[in-house]
């Protein structure tokens, strides 16, 4: 059975990791496929940055979701033999509780009232669903790029409530390139006069910064391989510059004009904050002080780590980094480097790559 959007509405206070409190947030989450009997086949899906808990398509909701080709009936996260939960992360703008979201101790939105968001928010929050739905132990957390991380922390602060966890395109904790491309993100919506100190209309808010923040971040999910191999040098369509000569020329500028286009105003620019953030804040040393000694709070009977040659923003010596951490407390621990052009942002286009490498890991641990 398939069903759209649910909320969950968390009733006290929610403590944040790091400082603060949420007074009874919401949760957005979705599902597919049954809970068995024995309440042991529950999958949990951790999303990147910016997509909802709207994973793949249902009965009641039939548009393509954010990993549509992964999840289903048939898929290799099959809703025919595993009950299948997408949350919304904590901090978002697509039903869960955020900066957007009013608040209910004022009556006002948060804005940047609301607390410092940690990773370790979301994985709690996420917790908050699973123990909702009379879930004790899940069959496995996946957890993608940003998810990965959260997935992992999950995973820590839960250990042995998860037996399985594969980690796609993720890592342990950010490098320096990649915060420092998030920090110019963040730093282009907060330049925007239009943000206001995060005091925006609702109605007018920071489109500018945010379309830069997004072709930056564009620049970042794939390769320069493929903006080689599909761009070239070839000339943009668009009608003749007459009055601004450093307007879109090239293919590739019109590429990521269009998806800036596409991103901004549709996502609140504060949740983005906050969001990118916490992605910057995640280190899996801060649980006992090193890496070591994070990997050592894993209790897990499985783990796969999916990571692609040529992604810049978790690259490859990272996927083998936490790949070797976990097989130190986890002995069954497969590592999977995929030939993908498309950088980052592979495991959500290349589906014939993953796929294959999902489905064998579920068809060899059963349901």
């Amino acid at each position: 059975m398939s069903s759209a959007r649910k909320l969950y509405k968390y009733d006290g206070k929610f403590r944040m990791y790091r400082a603060g409190h949420l007074t009874s947030p919401t949760l957005a989450y979705e599902t597919w496929g049954e809970l068995n009997t024995a309440r042991d086949n529950a999958v949990l899906i951790f999303s990147g940055l910016s997509p909802s808990a709207h994973a793949a398509s249902s009965e009641k909701d039939p548009s393509p979701g954010w990993w549509e080709d992964m999840i289903g009936s048939g898929r290799p996260i099959d809703s025919d033999n595993y009950f299948i939960i997408s949350v919304n992360s904590l901090g978002s703008c697509f039903g869960s509780t955020g900066p957007a979201s009013l608040n209910p101790d004022t009556d006002e939105r948060y804005r940047l009232s609301f607390p410092m968001l940690t990773l370790e928010d979301i994985a709690e929050s996420a917790h908050l669903v699973v123990r909702h739905l009379g879930i004790e132990c899940l069959h496995t957390v996946v957890g993608c790029s940003m998810g990965g991380m959260s997935g992992l922390a999950y995973c820590v602060r839960h250990a042995g409530k998860a037996k399985r966890f594969i980690s796609v395109s993720s890592a342990t904790r950010a490098l320096p390139f990649s915060i420092a491309v998030r920090s110019l993100q963040r730093e282009m919506i907060r330049s925007d006069p239009l943000w206001k100190k995060g005091n925006y209309d609702p109605g007018s808010p920071p489109v500018s910064g945010q379309r830069l923040a997004r072709k930056l971040g564009m620049i970042t999910y794939r390769s320069a391989d493929e903006w080689k191999q599909r761009f070239g040098r070839e000339r943009a369509t668009d009608p003749v510059r007459v009055d601004d000569q450093f307007a879109a020329e090239f293919a590739v500028e019109s590429y990521l004009e269009n998806h800036a286009n596409k991103f901004s105003g549709a996502f609140d620019a504060n949740c983005y904050l906050y969001l990118s953030h916490a992605s910057d804040l995640f280190d899996l040393a801060d649980h006992g002080g090193s890496l070591a000694a994070g990997f050592k709070k894993l209790k897990l009977d499985r783990a796969l780590v999916i990571g692609v040659e040529t992604d810049i923003l978790f690259p490859i010596e990272q996927q083998r980094e936490l790949a070797k951490g976990i097989a130190s407390v986890c002995a069954d621990t497969q590592l999977i480097e995929l030939d993908c052009i498309r950088g980052h942002d592979s495991f959500l286009v290349e589906m014939d790559a993953f796929r294959p490498v999902v489905c064998d890991f579920f068809e060899s641990c059963g349901a």
